[in-house]
């Protein structure tokens, strides 16, 4: 009769495995266990198809008819049973051992009453992740048939840095030439060079105003059968620092330096050979204290100074017994105490056209108040190109205490008068800026 039994309710059970080939779960369930939903927590359930043909096959061996060890159980009844109870999550991309992964997790948590001896079920809050995990990523390495060439980036700044230094580099190599050829009116060949150069540096910032200058200009003239002599020579230093109370004026408490010599000796023509000028002889230095006027966008300066001194040196023994520019013979310097004035103007006066104007006014307190010294310079730049400039310049000079010497018909050296110097020059040549 046992038997019966069993082969029966194998029977209704193949029968419900045919109705359900692709959508049921195996649930491992020992055949004693009282109930189902009691033990199901337990259990592990995964998904497995079968044939009719294996369960028929199955049900004629009397090994598993006699103990089966499987119970199955159809999806759908399995979920109407778990689902108001359980979440149930069915991973296909997983596996294990048999078939896809079933993850079941209850929703709600048992409660006792201390007091009453009841239970209740409380529903379980839902899982959050407050950390998330942190995600790699990688790349393929990539080849090139090509090789990749370096190439330089210039940036661009899209505020610039305000510039407190103004910088000015110039130089300049002026060449005339005359030649004669059979020439009726006679004439001597001469060729005639001048090589100068200029840096300037200004700091302007708010109140401060500190100018710097290096200027240095150096000529000679070659003419037929007279050999070489020197048409300018000039080294000049000059510095100035200002304050101003604010920004709005244009008035700079100042003080300034300048210093003026020559490179090489001096002749009064080509034949001469006792100099008259060397090396610091004579040497110019102005130092003073006063006030200063400047317009920057106009490029105009004056600066007056009540309080300079004014020191002349000849280091050369000769001209220093001859008591030439001024000092007393056999001594090397002579100072003055007196009040400078100077002036500087630079306009483009027509396109292409500059002028620049220096001039210097200095009369001396003690000796002969009222007898001013002068030194002009004015100077015209006719720009060609970037490279090619002509220019044209005049230097003037008055200083009393520059004497004029001449030889009379006794061959006698006569000492006379200051006298107005004034010279002029007008060349062609090449300039360069940086």
């Amino acid at each position: 009769m046992i038997r019966i039994v069993k082969i029966l309710f194998f029977l209704l059970f193949v029968s419900g495995v045919n109705a359900q080939i692709k959508d049921s779960v195996e649930v491992k369930i020992p055949i004693d266990t009282i109930s189902l939903v009691q033990s199901i927590d337990s259990t592990f359930l995964v998904a497995k198809d079968y044939t009719a043909n294996d369960a028929v096959l199955d049900s004629l061996q009397s090994d598993s008819l006699q103990t089966p060890k499987m119970l199955y159980i159809e999806r759908a009844l399995l979920d109407s049973l778990l689902r108001p109870y359980y979440n149930i999550h069915i991973d296909s991309t997983k596996s294990n051992a048999y078939g896809r992964d079933i993850m079941i997790t209850p929703k709600y948590r048992m409660v006792i009453d201390n007091y009453s001896g009841d239970t209740s079920y409380i529903p379980l809050p839902n899982k959050v992740d407050y950390f998330s995990k942190m995600k790699t990523y990688g790349i393929d390495t990539i080849g090139f048939s090509n090789a990749i060439e370096l190439v330089s980036i210039k940036r661009t700044k899209r505020a610039a840095d305000p510039v407190w230094w103004d910088h000015k580099n110039v130089i300049g190599f002026d060449l005339n030439q005359v030649s004669f050829v059979n020439w009726n009116s006679g004439g001597q060949n001469s060729v005639s060079g001048l090589f100068k150069v200029e840096f300037a540096r200004v700091y302007e910032k708010l109140y401060t105003l500190w100018k710097n200058q290096v200027s240095a200009r150096y000529g000679l003239n070659n003419q037929q059968n007279l050999g070489l002599i020197k048409t300018d020579d000039e080294i000049r230093l000059s510095s100035s620092f200002g304050y101003r109370k604010d920004t709005l004026s244009n008035w700079y408490f100042s003080a300034q330096f300048n210093f003026k010599t020559q490179f090489t000796d001096g002749f009064k023509d080509a034949e001469s050979e006792d100099p008259i000028s060397r090396f610091f002889a004579p040497a110019y230095l102005h130092l003073g204290i006063g006030s200063q006027y400047n317009v920057k966008e106009k490029l105009f300066s004056i600066y007056v100074s009540p309080l300079t001194l004014k020191s002349t040196y000849v280091f050369d023994e000769k001209l220093s017994n001859e008591g030439a520019f001024g000092v007393e013979p056999g001594e090397r310097s002579r100072h003055e105490l007196g009040i400078l004035v100077r002036t500087k103007w630079e306009k483009e006066i027509f396109k292409n056209v500059a002028m620049e104007n220096d001039l210097e006014l200095y009369s001396d307190y003690i000796n002969d108040f009222g007898n001013i010294d002068v030194e002009w310079i004015l100077n015209f730049q006719f720009k060609i190109n970037k490279v090619f400039q002509a220019s044209f310049r005049t230097h003037l000079i008055y200083d009393n205490d520059i004497k004029i010497k001449e030889t009379n018909e006794a061959g006698e050296v006569e000492t006379l008068g200051a006298r107005v110097q004034l010279k002029q020059q007008l060349g062609l040549g090449i300039i360069y800026n940086f």
